[in-house]
């Protein structure tokens, strides 16, 4: 069984039955750490006269092997790199070593040492058979670092099991702190087949840092980062972290009730934030208050973290990832990570990561060449490499690459409840000649990467399968159809795709001067004819306010007032809009500079009675969401929606309805609540504007962008309009009501 002493029948006793006499070449090769098996040759084993005891100690004056009973045994040295033996008349039992070695008074200094040579593997036949196939679902449970304790007759032992994944090595070592980063105590052995190198130390603890030095198919000796490491030194340094959780999870609560039904059926308000720069020098136990408080009291329903996995380059925002298990240590460790989440789930706040299996740095102490081959990237640089980030893609075609990225977005999930997955570039994934001028066809001739189709299905459906409740979402920005199909009817299986379509074609409109925008109005239409292609995330995210495209109020035109007005009525019309919304960081109060990762917030802004009036809007536009299923109940379905008038471009004004979903037995339209939405992007106000609707009575006027709290003129309908038996646009009655300038105003029926 993995993971206990070795065999042999009793402890302490190595598996060989047969004696073996060791040669030269098998010493110098496990001095040299290229030894396949440095177990078969340490450790111990059966002699002709009874037993030896081996082991690795270069720079020992002396070594003497303790028998379980307390005999000792001086060994002598085989090779000059270290190796020493001690003969034994019988079973050593539980032994241990004690190494004698010269200390910097002149003097010598004895400790006493458990051997890592003694110890069967810990990875064992059931998991090694499911790594070569590809299918581990949980594969951080058996590789990376993992502390391991163990009933001996001498007690307990604890050490650190040590994994990792190298088919083409010649040879890996393991160094860290606990060998002075020597790199010359502990070879690991190959598991054979399964491409997995493999050690269990005893002594080493939680807390160490450690290296894989791993000899390469071409002949050279590269110093590699865990990629299964859960914990790593704070950027620039990289060398891999053991860990281990304590954390206890306090939102039994909120998994139980996630699990229940799906986001399409929910109201889903995502609040997208850059962990280092919402408030600069912020850890993640500090961001589970001051976050979180103000999340809450801005009334979202998630938070979607940017890349929180280690990057080395914080330039990158976290899409260049060399860690893809390892919370990014910048801010905490994992468990100061797993406490926020917590603290999320117990405030009745979803946690969204942004996940990039699409590529990954080219830095040679991480995935890169990672054996000495390419192991985790495509070989050929025409699939393999991606120009546009120079980065490298990965072989989605090997199974055991898709293993690691599937169980990593299972990882997410389990290990730090996350409540939907993000996935980054989608479009980079899906096409072999994405910004490339060489590329090479599928099997069928076509541009499709049929292999990354093949892997994000597996992603999704495993994902769906192992965590009720969890979403994933695509950002995916061309036309590929069924992203969010299920992968039993040939989609992707996504639950939701970013709509870029309707994010460029608002924003393109809403930047035009009003008196240019009836030249324009088709793209604020044109989205509804595909709204229900797929399930939608509205997201005015990250990507739209770098890179010089200034900040969503500077894409605004006309003067201060004019811009903050332009930017509520637009916030207004997008949460009526069919589809989730998302809105990144400072948007919400309307932060006139473009963002950088390298600076907080503004959040000086909210001095300003104008830009506390934004984030007022978007907090009511968050509460009057939630409170009406007009809004979300029917989000994916086209019943949820029509038009009053999509065709008043001379007005520049759109209107239009949302239904909520049906009592049981019923019509939705009949029984549904009814919403009517009206934004009017015009810079004068429209009095006496008859809308039609579909039922009679009072239709009660819940938010107005033009409010004056809002900082808005104040044009409104003195609480709501009267709907009369007057037909009109297609409807059996009508109302006036006067359409702010640069404004959205939302009406629903009361009766």
């Amino acid at each position: 069984m993995a993971g206990a002493l070795a065999a042999g029948g009793s402890v302490g006793v190595g598996r060989h039955g047969s004696v073996h006499e060791v040669t030269g070449d098998e010493l110098r090769a496990v001095v040299e750490g290229w030894s396949y098996a440095p177990h078969s040759i340490l450790g111990a084993h059966r002699a002709d006269a009874g037993w030896v005891v081996r082991c690795l100690r270069p720079e020992a004056v002396s070594v003497t092997v303790v028998d379980e009973d307390g005999s000792r045994y001086e060994a002598r040295q085989l090779h000059g790199g270290g190796v020493y033996e001690a003969e034994l008349p019988r079973q050593p039992g539980d032994y241990r070593i004690d190494v004698t070695y010269r200390d910097g008074d002149g003097g010598t200094t004895t400790f006493t040492i458990d051997d890592p040579y003694r110890w069967l593997p810990t990875v064992g036949e059931v998991d090694q058979h499911l790594i070569r196939e590809g299918r581990h679902e949980r594969l951080w449970e058996v590789l990376g670092a993992h502390v391991r304790r163990y009933d001996t007759p001498r007690g307990t032992v604890e050490g650190v099991s040590f994994a990792v994944w190298a088919p083409n090595a010649r040879g890996v070592k393991v160094t860290g702190d606990f060998d002075y980063w020597e790199a010359r105590l502990h070879p690991m052995r190959s598991l054979g087949s399964s491409g997995v190198w493999e050690i269990f130390i005893p002594g080493v603890p939680a807390g160490v840092r450690y290296r894989y030095h791993v000899l390469g198919a071409d002949g050279q000796w590269r110093e590699k980062s865990d990629p299964m490491a859960f914990a790593t030194e704070v950027p620039p340094l990289n060398a891999s972290i053991v860990t281990e959780s304590a954390y206890e999870w306090g939102d039994d609560a909120w998994l139980a009730e996630r699990a229940t039904a799906g986001w399409h059926e929910r109201p889903m308000s995502v609040y997208e934030v850059h962990v280092g720069s919402w408030r600069q020098g912020l850890s993640y136990r500090e961001l589970a208050d001051e976050l979180i408080d103000y999340v809450l009291a801005a009334g979202f329903t998630h938070i979607e973290f940017m890349p929180v996995a280690e990057h080395p380059f914080g330039g990158s925002w976290g899409y260049q990832v060399t860690s893809y298990y390892a919370p990014t240590s910048r801010y905490g460790s994992p468990d100061d990570l797993r406490y926020l989440i917590d603290r999320a789930h117990q405030a009745g706040i979803g946690v969204i990561v942004d996940w990039v299996p699409a590529h990954f740095p080219k830095d040679d102490w991480a995935l890169a060449r990672f054996d000495g081959t390419p192991l985790y990237e495509h070989g050929d640089p025409r699939r393999g490499e991606q120009l546009d980030w120079g980065t490298y893609v990965f072989d989605f075609g090997r199974s055991e690459v898709r293993n690691f990225l599937v169980a990593n977005a299972l990882y997410w999930c389990k290990e730090f409840h996350v409540d939907g997955v993000r996935v980054d570039a989608v479009a980079s994934m899906l096409y072999l000649d994405y910004s490339r001028d060489e590329w090479v066809p599928n099997q069928y001739g076509g541009r499709e990467n049929l292999e990354a189709v093949a892997f994000l299905q597996e992603m999704n459906a495993t994902v769906y399968r192992e965590v009720p409740g969890v979403v994933t979402i695509a950002e995916e920005s061309t036309a590929w159809p069924g992203v969010t199909r299920p992968t039993h009817l040939g989609g992707l299986g996504f639950g939701f795709k970013w709509n870029m379509g309707w994010m460029h074609d608002s924003l393109t409109y809403i930047s035009k001067e009003p008196v240019h925008r009836s030249y324009h109005h088709g793209q604020l239409t044109f989205s509804m004819m595909y709204a229900y292609s797929e399930n939608y995330v509205l997201p005015i995210s990250h990507d739209e306010v770098v890179y010089g495209k200034g900040s969503l109020l500077r894409k605004m035109p006309g003067d201060r007032w004019q811009q903050l007005a332009n930017l509520r009525s637009y916030l207004a019309y997008m949460w009526a809009h069919p589809g989730k919304q998302l809105l990144f960081m400072g948007s919400e109060f309307g932060q006139d500079a473009e963002w950088a990762e390298s600076r907080s917030l503004d959040w000086w802004h909210l001095d300003d009675p104008a830009h506390r009036g934004v984030l007022s809007l978007v907090t009511d536009l968050n509460s009057r969401y939630k409170e009406a299923p007009a809004l979300w109940s029917q989000d994916v379905d086209p019943a949820g929606f029509q038009w009053i008038d999509a065709n008043d471009a001379s007005g520049n004004v759109l209107s239009f309805l949302r239904f909520g979903a049906a009592t049981a037995g019923d019509e939705a339209r009949d029984t549904g609540q009814v919403l009517a939405c009206v934004s009017n992007f015009a810079g004068q106000p429209h009095h006496g504007y008859r809308i039609g609707l579909p039922r009679p009575g009072f239709w009660r006027e819940v938010l107005n962008s033009d409010a004056e709290g809002y900082g808005g003129s104040g044009v409104g309908n003195m609480g709501g309009i009267e709907a009369v038996e007057e037909p009109w646009h297609g409807q059996p009655w009508s109302a006036t009501l006067s359409a702010p300038p640069l404004g959205t105003v939302w009406f629903v029926h009361e009766g």
